[in-house]
């Protein structure tokens, strides 16, 4: 009788013990967001109020300024930069779309932006689960577009994106501090 009661308090003791040194991580300075087109599509579609089928979604991490100079210090002018932080953003296509003249296919990309002052090279690439822009590989750009860097006068504290409806399908809109982007995309 003692024999198997000592096997279970020693397991019960091994048990709590490795409980006790579970630590989970501190909070990430840049969270992980995501945007869809339809905008709010899983809300929608659990309320079964979806009038279209899903195109796109991106998931990135959200920098934040802190009272930096974001473009041109932070992130360096002509420069591959991951469009985020972390995890290099990806974007997910659930159709074949149009983008700068080329069609890309239905499937999961990494996008990579090029920033300069005037102008910002947005990148779909092939290579996805990637980490920030360290292993960046030109070969496997599927598509590269250059659109206007557009100076606002509201500052956004927290790198953004969202897909705005457009008659030919979307624009994926981009802002930080007071910098906006806007990649079009046809469906």
């Amino acid at each position: 009788m003692k024999k198997p009661f000592c096997i279970v308090f020693a397991l019960l003791t091994l048990a709590l013990c490795t409980n006790a040194q579970l630590k989970f991580p501190e909070t990430d300075k840049s969270p992980l967001d995501e945007c869809y087109f339809p905008s709010n599509y899983p809300l929608l579609k659990i309320q079964g109020k979806t009038t279209e089928p899903l195109h796109a979604r991106i998931i990135y991490s959200r920098p934040q300024k802190s009272n930096r100079v974001v473009f041109g210090e932070l992130i360096e002018y002509n420069k591959i930069w991951r469009l985020g932080a972390n995890e290099a953003t990806e974007i997910e296509f659930f159709k074949n779309v149009k983008i700068g003249g080329s069609i890309v296919k239905k499937g999961r990309y990494t996008m990579y932006c090029i920033p300069s002052e005037a102008n910002w090279t947005l990148i779909i690439n092939k290579e996805t689960d990637v980490w920030g822009a360290f292993v960046y590989n030109e070969k496997k750009d599927v598509v590269r577009v250059s659109v206007p860097a557009v100076k606002t006068t509201e500052v956004v504290e927290s790198f953004s994106m969202l897909f705005d409806k457009t008659k030919t399908g979307c624009n994926l809109v981009i802002a930080w501090d007071n910098v906006k982007a806007s990649l079009p995309i046809s469906m």
